[in-house]
């Protein structure tokens, strides 16, 4: 669906562009910063969303600037959001099925009507129009310090240059860009489990007030009691608040299938077929594998984005358990040659695995909670393959 409209926005300004070139607006236009609520069926929309709204009813114009739009064919569209690259363009569209797609996901939309003068409202659409040029439209997307909320104060300070104070009484201290997205993914258990192991330390360090407005919501409190330059003295920036739609009260659940639960029940089936091979004194092979490729996989996934892409990523502690030599050493455990050095590798890595969950909480990136059970079957297994690739190799070497 949200393609859908990514896709509708696109031609809706395909079909204003000619006539928005040139916007001479009236004294009973008022612009407005819309902020959107959050939406938790999908991961993209959990933070919420921002746009501008301009509404003039003499020049019969109800426009909504969206800096939340993109182009899947664009050209290396896959690639490029892989590596961080992503381009992102500002899109225009008309107010009424915006804001219908939003009330339809019974999402908040708050508008905070700008107390601008004729003047000033003028600087800002003729701001927005050249923006929206197609040789200026597209920027380079970051999810934190460049993205479609972070626009709203961009576009305001750039139109209206070094004339708005905003209001940061928001700021708590000690609070970290990766604690700021938590609070938004309480209802998002899986998509705040990739966010951990994905980035980095870059968003450990505390947020300060502008970081804040990555978030939709910050945005709209560091408005609502901004204020604006006059030639002698300073008036509140926003003129009215409105909730333009109000939504009816859900009930959010996570259900059972979460990553803590996911991986104590794979900790505890592990545990079951490594108490049977010491019983039956054989290793299921099959086992080893499974238990170890997906730290391999997700370790080499951290290499990547530390080093590959322009995503928040890099000086990921995450490689402290997600080893990517996992993979190819897991498959390479029933390979004769192999077994006194696979012997060595998994006892290391099981005695590291101890020392990394008793320093657990001394670490400068906090780690998933969800990953313990993962890293405990990691120790139970990896102490397992020692103990009987070792009897294997006496075995071989009383034969010989």
């Amino acid at each position: 669906m949200y393609r859908k409209l990514l896709f509708f926005s696109i031609l809706l300004s395909l079909l204003t562009f000619s006539q928005a070139q040139e916007v001479k607006v009236s004294d009973q236009a008022e612009i407005s910063i819309m902020t959107l609520g959050p939406y938790q069926q999908e991961l993209y929309s959990a933070f919420g969303h921002s746009a501008i709204h301009l509404y003039d009813p003499v020049n019969n114009l109800s426009w909504v600037f969206n800096y939340g739009v993109f182009d899947f064919d664009q050209e290396n569209f896959y690639w490029n959001f892989a590596r961080g690259k992503m381009l992102y363009q500002l899109g225009l569209s008309k107010a009424k099925p915006f804001i219908y797609h939003y009330r339809k996901e019974n999402r908040y939309i708050i508008e905070q009507r700008l107390n601008l003068t004729l003047e000033e409202k003028q600087k800002v659409v003729d701001y927005l129009m050249n923006n929206y040029k197609p040789e200026n439209r597209e920027y380079y997307y970051n999810y934190v310090y460049d993205n479609c909320a972070t626009k709203m104060r961009d576009v305001i300070d750039a139109a209206l240059p070094g004339r708005i104070t905003f209001n940061y009484d928001y700021v708590e201290e000690g609070k970290t860009i990766r604690d700021l997205m938590d609070d938004y993914l309480e209802y998002q258990p899986w998509g705040d489990w990739i966010i951990d192991i994905g980035l980095g330390m870059q968003i450990d360090k505390e947020a300060t007030a502008d970081e804040y407005m990555f978030l939709p919501d910050y945005v709209q409190k560091a408005f609502e009691k901004a204020t604006i330059k006059t030639d002698s003295t300073e008036i509140p920036l926003i003129a009215e608040t409105v909730m333009t739609y109000s939504p009816k009260p859900e009930e959010h659940e996570n259900g059972m299938f979460t990553p803590f639960n996911f991986f104590v029940i794979f900790f505890f089936v592990v545990g079951f077929f490594t108490n049977r091979d010491f019983k039956r004194q054989k290793r299921t092979k099959w086992l080893d594998p499974v238990v170890f490729t997906l730290p391999g996989i997700i370790g080499w996934w951290v290499v990547f984005l530390w080093l590959g892409t322009e995503h928040l990523s890099e000086n990921n502690l995450n490689i402290l358990w997600a080893i990517p030599l996992h993979i190819p050493f897991a498959f390479l455990i029933n390979m004769k040659k192999m077994q006194k050095f696979l012997s060595q590798y998994f006892v290391v890595v099981s005695i590291w695995y101890i020392v990394l969950i008793l320093i657990w909480s001394f670490l400068p990136q906090p780690l998933h909670i969800a990953l313990i059970p993962l890293i405990l079957s990691m120790i139970l297994r990896g102490f397992y393959v020692h103990f009987d690739l070792r009897k294997q190799i006496k075995k071989t070497n009383r034969q010989n």
